[in-house]
This record gives C-alpha cells, sequence and structure tokens, in this order.
C-alpha cells in the first residue's frame, strides 16, 4: 500500500520555523502540527534551519487571471494577436506560453500557473559557485578577518 505524501500548509511551516527558532525539538513541534519528526526535519534540511523569505510573484509575470482570459479566447478560437491585445501583452509572450503549457488545443490555466510557480522554484547557481576566482578573492579577504560588508564594499569599489 502506497502513502501518500504530506503537504503542509504556508501557516504550518511558518509554525515550524517559529517553533525551531523558539528551541522546540523535531519530536515536539511534529506534536503541535500533527507530523512525524523525520517530516519536521525534512521541513527544516530545505532552508538549512533558517525560514525562508515569501515568494513573490513579478508583476511582469502573467498571472492567473489572464491565464485563465487566454483559455477563455483560446477556447472561443481566437487568435494569439487576438488575445494579446486583449491583455496589452506582447504577441510572443502569449505564444510562447500557449507553447511551453500543452498548445492551443490542451491549455488549462492552472496546469501553467503551476508550472510557471515550479519553474521559478528551480535550483540556480550562486555567483560564488559560478565565478571560482570571485570565491577565492573572497575566502582571502575572509581569511584576512574581513568583514562580509568590507569585502562587498572593497568588491563594488575594485571591480
Amino acid at each position: 500500500m502506497k502513502r501518500l505524501k504530506r503537504t503542509f500548509t504556508t501557516d504550518e511551516r511558518n509554525l515550524v520555523f517559529d517553533l525551531w527558532k523558539d528551541g522546540a525539538g523535531f519530536s515536539d513541534i511534529g506534536r503541535v502540527i500533527e507530523a512525524k519528526p523525520g517530516s519536521v526535519f525534512t521541513i527544516l534540511r530545505e532552508s538549512g534551519g533558517i525560514k525562508p523569505k515569501p515568494r513573490h510573484r513579478n508583476i511582469t509575470h502573467l498571472s492567473v487571471s489572464e491565464r485563465e482570459e487566454i483559455r477563455v479566447a483560446l477556447s472561443a478560437k481566437k487568435s494569439i494577436r487576438a488575445i494579446a491585445k486583449m491583455l496589452n501583452r506582447s504577441p510572443s509572450t502569449i505564444s510562447r506560453e500557449v507553447a511551453r503549457n500543452r498548445g492551443r488545443k490542451y491549455y488549462k490555466a492552472v496546469d501553467a500557473d503551476n508550472r510557471a510557480n515550479r519553474m521559478a522554484k528551480r535550483p540556480k547557481l550562486g555567483v560564488l559557485q559560478r565565478y571560482p576566482e570571485l570565491k577565492q578573492i573572497v575566502i582571502d579577504k575572509l581569511e584576512l578577518k574581513w568583514s562580509p560588508e568590507q569585502i562587498s564594499g572593497w568588491l563594488s569599489f575594485e571591480y
């Protein structure tokens, strides 16, 4: 019998981080949110025990309501250009949105929005991982007991 993966609401996740910050253990937190200690550990491990900043959607990205309007217009057999004009967006934006989300025939607004959220969370390399020479400079300055603020200021001045 396959076990279902427990999903936690934003409020539950926030409570986990708040309780963890207050010094509660995995078992104590698990009792409060009615979950196993391993699940609590998994939530905390994802961000290293530090509460992540709340995510905000960029205003230039398509919203759920715009995606729903695209779906309705596609069902009404409107052209990509007509939809773009209706939404005051570029036709290429609408075309790419439809193409990346199963095409005109199978486009679904909710699925498209969920996919956009999932893709926005993809792992991204940090600056120090992308530039090993910069990483070495930062390490050298840290070994000289420079503070992160001093290093940041020096880098912006020097480069």
